[in-house]
């Protein structure tokens, strides 16, 4: 999941109907199908609004500037959550402010009413409208199990029955976790302040990402002045940790090898990589330091974890993973009707079939598919099970990475692995790609 610096978005008109004034918006990621949006928005004029209902749970963070709800002025740091169908006051926004402007399960649409109070709420609306200074907030240390000590949060809305909430979070200088983590929920931040360095890169003043639920994230180091984020989740947040990873991959080459392109007849060419090919140890002492910290504090929580160690020292933890659940696999006598069969093949042929001479005329050939054939290696915790269980069937089957709720004693799905930026949430768009 790659890090977006948002100078490297165009800026368009903001779309902000009913409103009177000039002000433009980064579109930092978008879901086409309902609308919903994360969005930088400057004005260049002094703008407002009246009294009206949101077709969306729509909220506004000031990060420069100065905004008016209904005659209760906010500066920096200040917050409103306007929620979907429920009347709402005024709004003026000053010339020269910046802010954070979220759309949640709905477009721009916003219908004008003579007065809150005159109007009547949907239906289907909840909640009602919040205005925080977050300025005038204290922090407190962040209460979900797991993470090292160094965090503080405050928080700015928690819907009641989704879980779904916004809030700022600290990490003070110096905080590290070594540990890979991943969540039910999607999760997204936007740097409000300092520098932080992990695995997907550097996070500093402007930086965004959405992370679709379960992909894998960390290592976090924060550097020198702690970093602040405002993040977003649309479920309650479970840190799900990982330790001596690893990922291994191939395939073959049909008109490629090692000695480059070679289009003329041949048998593919079979190639592998993994982590451990790739890492080269290159942690500093301090480096080593903090990952060392983060190990003792798992330790000091009577949690089972290794020892850190490089990427790239030692055995590759990719090829004992294989060695084992191949041991598995021939202790139980081979796979499905082929009892007895060892996957040893110590036999003269060779399955890469590039001994000279060996040739196949078509009439050895059969055309009928091949029933598939189910090797059951002992990998552990694998295939299936590794998914959410409903992740094939419900209402968000088209992306693999949509949040899903989540509650203790249901099993737990494992990370999803990518490198991809996303800007769009909607299906197509980022669907397991990259994985």
């Amino acid at each position: 999941m790659e890090l977006i610096q948002e100078d490297d978005y165009v800026w368009h008109g903001a779309e902000l109907p009913g409103g009177e004034g000039r002000a433009s918006e980064r579109r930092l990621s978008v879901d086409e199908e309902d609308g919903s949006s994360s969005l930088r928005v400057d004005f260049h004029t002094d703008w407002g609004r009246g009294p009206g209902i949101h077709h969306a749970n729509t909220e506004y963070y000031v990060l420069e500037g100065e905004i008016d709800y209904g005659g209760r002025t906010i500066g920096k740091g200040g917050y409103v959550y306007a929620p979907k169908g429920v009347p709402n006051d005024y709004l003026r926004i000053a010339e020269g402010t910046k802010i954070l402007h979220y759309r949640e399960y709905g477009d721009a649409g916003f219908d004008p009413v003579d007065s809150p109070a005159a109007a009547s709420a949907w239906e289907d609306a909840r909640e009602e409208v919040i205005v925080i200074d977050s300025e005038a907030m204290s922090w407190d240390a962040v209460p979900n199990p797991g993470p090292m000590p160094g965090l503080f949060i405050k928080y700015l809305h928690v819907d009641p029955t989704t879980g779904f909430y916004t809030r700022l979070v600290h990490a003070q200088e110096g905080w590290a976790d070594h540990r890979l983590a991943h969540h039910p929920c999607y999760e997204e931040a936007y740097t409000t302040q300092g520098h932080m360095e992990y695995n997907f890169g550097t996070l500093d003043l402007g930086t965004y990402f959405f992370r679709p639920a379960r992909v894998k994230h960390g290592h976090f180091t924060t550097m020198e002045g702690g970093a602040t984020w405002l993040l977003r989740s649309d479920g309650e947040l479970a840190n799900w940790y990982t330790q001596n990873e690893w990922v291994r991959w191939g395939g073959e080459g049909v008109n490629y090898g090692p000695e480059g392109l070679d289009d003329s007849p041949h048998p593919a060419l079979r190639w592998s990589s993994s982590t451990h090919d790739l890492a080269q140890p290159w942690r500093t002492d301090e480096d080593m330091r903090q990952l060392t910290a983060s190990w003792q504090f798992q330790k000091d929580q009577d949690r089972y974890d290794a020892p850190v160690r490089h990427h790239g020292s030692g055995a590759d933890r990719s090829a004992i993973a294989i060695a084992k659940a191949l041991d598995a696999f021939n202790l139980q006598g081979g796979h499905g009707g082929h009892e007895g069969h060892s996957h040893d093949h110590d036999h003269d042929h060779s399955h890469d079939h590039a001994d000279e001479g060996h040739t196949h005329s078509d009439e050895e050939h059969t055309h009928e598919p091949q029933a598939r054939e189910m090797i059951d290696l002992d990998w552990g915790w694998s295939g299936r099970e590794t998914e959410h269980a409903d992740e094939r069937t419900d209402a968000g089957a088209h992306n693999w990475g949509q949040g899903r709720p989540w509650k203790k004693g249901d099993p737990i799905p494992a990370p999803i692995i990518s490198s991809l930026p996303v800007r769009s949430r909607s299906r197509g768009r980022w669907d397991g790609d990259g994985m």
